[in-house]
């Protein structure tokens, strides 16, 4: 694999002359890009895969909700439906897509949330409704430019930092490490909870910010009491049998903790965003049922949960957050700055 990657490397070249050519045009105002009256934050990477963009969009949602009528805007990947679309009760996962649905089912009271692929569409749609944002939250959107936010939220991954990465198809960046550039807030995500500040300033400077830049550092933290289900716990979970199921691009850490936590699993694992199809689901409760111990269950990501809802048997999912490593506040005050102060 990484020997076809290095081979690959003449189109690395010719991606980032393309993407390069792109980001001028945008900057010069040769492509448009629309920019609203109203303060837009896009959270997102420079790579593919699982940087943690849910549990930080999450985390905003939280740290919003009392001061700001909320909206959360997604493309919504491989939903089977096309244009805007406003999550109601009668949505389902093929019609909008796991992550959005995910934030719907947690935040619906509390917080709008929609799906475009017309990011700029998007959010002439919430602004014309019956009950507009006053803040809006791009997922997944650092990329496109179309739209533009009036602040910026780079993830990067602990073990994949965009500076040490390259261009697609030889690395994983979906554009140069230039793009970084329009980010106010870089968090790294899924770092050791332990991370020790001489650590992190070592990190820092490696990133090498911006004066206008502020870095910061967060893990993922799972919840004790299991979602989907009354009254289990992950420590029932050392006493039993376990089918653990994801859909997920990185499912590493979830891997890694269990182990930590020596709970006993098999693990099934399928693509990112993956379609459980009547085959997929024959063979994980046919899996599950080989399991001659009386205390078993199904466990999943949330994320995978909003597909498996009712399809399986004794299932249940565990839970994350997003937890910053000693500057919660200074994250915090960075991001009511920027909407307070948005003109």
């Amino acid at each position: 694999m990484k020997l076809l990657r290095f081979l690959l490397f003449p189109f690395a070249v010719l991606y980032d002359a393309i993407t390069r050519t792109r980001n001028w045009f945008f900057n010069l105002g040769v492509l448009k890009s629309t920019k609203f009256n109203i303060p837009i934050v896009a959270v997102g990477n420079l790579s593919v895969g699982g940087t943690g963009k849910s549990p930080q969009i999450e985390y905003l949602i939280r740290l919003l909700k009392a001061d700001y009528k909320i909206a959360v805007l997604s493309r919504g990947y491989k939903r089977k439906t096309k244009g805007f679309q406003l999550l109601d009760d009668s949505h389902t996962v093929e019609d909008v897509g796991d992550e959005p649905l995910q934030f719907y089912k947690k935040f619906k009271n509390e917080v709008s949330i929609a799906v475009d692929t017309d990011r700029t569409n998007g959010v002439q749609q919430l602004l014309k409704g019956e009950n507009p944002p006053e803040v809006i939250l791009l997922d997944d959107a650092y990329q496109h430019r179309k739209v533009t936010a009036s602040s910026y939220i780079l993830l990067t991954k602990y073990k994949d930092l965009f500076i040490n990465d390259f261009l697609l198809p030889t690395g994983n960046l979906r554009e140069s490490r230039r793009g970084a550039k329009r980010a106010k807030a870089i968090v790294v995500t899924k770092c050791p909870e332990n991370l020790s500040k001489i650590e992190q300033c070592e990190l820092e400077r490696r990133i090498n910010p911006l004066p206008n830049q502020e870095v910061f550092f967060s893990t993922i933290v799972y919840d004790e009491q299991l979602g989907g289900t009354e009254n289990l716990s992950l420590q029932d979970l050392t006493n039993m049998e376990i089918v653990l199921v994801t859909g997920i691009a990185n499912p590493s850490s979830l891997l890694s903790f269990l182990t930590e936590r020596k709970i006993k699993f098999q693990h099934i694992n399928f693509p990112d965003h993956h379609h459980f199809s009547d085959s997929d689901l024959k063979n994980i409760q046919q899996q599950f049922e080989q399991i001659e111990s009386s205390e078993k269950y199904i466990i999943t990501t949330e994320k995978d949960f909003v597909r498996l809802e009712g399809k399986l048997k004794n299932l249940a999912y565990i839970g994350i957050k997003n937890k910053f490593l000693g500057d919660e506040k200074a994250f915090d005050r960075l991001v009511l700055n920027e909407i307070k102060n948005f003109s």
